[in-house]
């Protein structure tokens, strides 16, 4: 881990190294937790607002009592004060606390947990790799975003051996659904298509600002139920994520697409633009 990596844990700075968590903290056991991810620019993190709000919802989705955002919003002015970081990365989790090493939860405090990082700027495009495993539409922690990440931690460490920097989900229904940590984006003569909520997908803060911003710049942008092998005939394919924004597909497995396809070189303008008006839209 970087030096420059700053954590704050429960109220206090601490040694990014070392220990800081309970080792009976439900989210080190069980993964019983809620996080976000926001990137860093010019030391300002950005669509914290919007953030915060899904945090909530994945929060209230699993069951954990009500999150405290002050006490967020305190962490994350501690890991980023004094700090000149250029671009970033801003994670902030809440977890269920101590708790049994069963799945059973006890009447613990949350525990707080903010980390801010530098990292390298995304790739100006990048490949894509179809996995084979499936999301599932009917789970019970469906568009929640949890920090139990071994599906995504399996699959995109598939799609680094295949030279790509996200591997693709469909769901059980073989419906394009979403990346490991990416919405999916494809442009079909002209018009904009992404898989809505109910495939399974968590619902991006970039993929949502993304369809606001292009409607609003006129693009004709439609959530629409895709099959899989859409991939295999779109124009551009493009993804969104919070540290990504909209970075074009060049290729999908041995499918090469153009990089620079109108459609998607002017989303990127549009976002561009909007997010360097607002950085909390």
């Amino acid at each position: 881990m970087s030096t420059t990596t700053r954590v704050w844990v429960n109220g206090h700075l601490v040694d990014p190294n070392g220990p800081s968590v309970s080792a009976l903290d439900h989210s080190v056991t069980v993964g019983d937790g809620v996080f976000e991810t926001a990137k860093i620019v010019a030391g300002t993190p950005f669509a914290l607002t919007r953030h915060h709000r899904r945090l909530e919802r994945s929060a209230a989705g699993l069951g954990l009592p009500p999150v405290d955002l002050g006490v967020v919003d305190a962490g994350v002015a501690a890991v980023l004060d004094g700090t000149a970081i250029d671009f970033g990365r801003l994670r902030y989790s809440v977890t269920g606390g101590v708790g049994p090493l069963g799945s059973d939860r006890d009447d613990a405090a949350l525990t707080y947990i903010v980390v801010a990082a530098p990292q390298t700027p995304p790739p100006p495009s990048g490949k894509l790799t179809v996995v084979p495993w499936t999301r599932n539409e009917r789970s019970a922690v469906v568009g929640l975003k949890t920090t139990s990440y071994a599906e995504n931690v399996v699959a995109l460490a598939r799609a680094k051996q295949a030279g790509a920097v996200e591997a693709v989900f469909g769901n059980t229904r073989g419906e394009l659904c979403e990346c490991t940590g990416s919405n999916v984006f494809v442009v079909v003569d002209g018009v904009v298509l992404t898989p809505p909520a109910e495939s399974g997908l968590l619902l991006g803060i970039t993929r949502e600002l993304t369809i606001e911003w292009g409607r609003a710049a006129g693009l004709d942008i439609r959530e629409e139920t895709l099959p899989l092998d859409v991939l295999r005939t779109a124009d551009e394919v493009f993804i969104t994520s919070s540290t990504k924004d909209v970075l074009p597909v060049h290729a999908v497995d041995d499918r090469e697409l153009p990089a620079d396809g109108p459609v998607t070189t002017e989303l990127q303008r549009v976002f561009r633009t909007n997010a360097e008006r607002d950085s909390d839209p």
